[in-house]
């Protein structure tokens, strides 16, 4: 069965992704940042005999579960990274009870999340990076004239920040939110409260060892320099210089308090109020 690593874009997804596969899959204490057995969901490549065209978001949606019930066929429990909403969309949801065995959640404050999108995205300007953010039907994977983009490997309907935390935030089976702000200020703490879950969920033990070497081997300094040697083969190609932009790129240096304009933060403010105020930020 699956667990998702579920989150809006740049929310800290990958870090957590990267911890997990240290965790599991590292038999040495070496970080290679390109070697990840966690796979994406939806990914193309999972489609391929299902559907007769592999760019069509409907011929999809159509086929998420029986895609997961083929991936499940094995009766193994896999880690899938993901950005889609928990959503339906013609009367098909992307996922469910059957082929889920858990669902981690990373939330992130959204005035900070829009810095790393304008550099993530290469938005002109922090305007264009709010209507991204506030988008309700947003799908990354196509352009702006819905087209497919060339080369991507999968179409995620992410909504928008409010409505991809509020699509996933009541899964009805085995939830754990993690808060990114949390992870920074603590990642000892948070990261081992996730084994915690991991271990009940699974019934397993893991190595408190183990835990603090993946803590250590997968803190945001070690991702950032191992990009620069060797490259993240998950970063994406800048469109204006067709060189790869750095994935990981502030970090905790992402401070909305010294970055973000008053305008833009009130925005924001006011737009997700509501889920601000939940997850402690407001």
């Amino acid at each position: 069965m699956i667990i998702w690593l579920a989150s809006y874009p740049k929310s800290g997804n990958t870090w957590v992704r990267l911890f997990l596969n240290f965790l599991f899959f590292t038999q040495n204490s070496k970080l290679d940042i390109n070697d990840i057995k966690i796979g994406q969901f939806p990914e193309k490549r999972y489609f391929q005999n299902l559907v007769n065209n592999i760019n069509d978001f409907k011929e999809i949606s159509n086929n998420w579960i029986t895609a997961q019930k083929i991936i499940n066929l094995d009766k193994k429990i896999k880690f899938f990274k993901t950005h889609h909403s928990y959503c339906s969309f013609n009367n098909n949801f992307f996922t469910d009870n059957d082929n889920t065995k858990a669902v981690i959640y990373i939330v992130r404050d959204p005035r900070n999340v829009i810095t790393s999108l304008l550099n993530h995205y290469e938005k002109k300007d922090y305007n264009e990076a709010l209507k991204f953010l506030f988008e309700e039907n947003q799908i990354i994977g196509k352009d702006k004239f819905n087209k497919v983009v060339q080369g991507a490997e999968m179409i995620s309907l992410i909504g928008s920040w409010k409505n991809n935390y509020n699509s996933w935030k009541n899964f009805p089976k085995n939830l754990y939110l993690i808060k990114y702000e949390n992870l920074i200020e603590n990642p000892i703490n948070e990261f081992t409260k996730l084994c915690d879950f991991l271990s009940k969920v699974l019934n397993i033990e893991f190595n408190k060892e183990k835990i603090n070497q993946s803590i250590i081997s997968c803190n945001f300094e070690n991702l950032k320099n191992q990009e620069k040697k060797v490259g993240f083969k998950e970063s994406v190609f800048s469109q204006s210089s067709g060189k790869k932009i750095d994935f990981f790129n502030l970090g905790p240096d992402n401070n909305w308090k010294n970055i973000l304009d008053e305008n833009i933060r009130k925005k924001i403010e006011n737009e997700f109020n509501k889920e601000m105020l939940e997850l402690g930020y407001l």
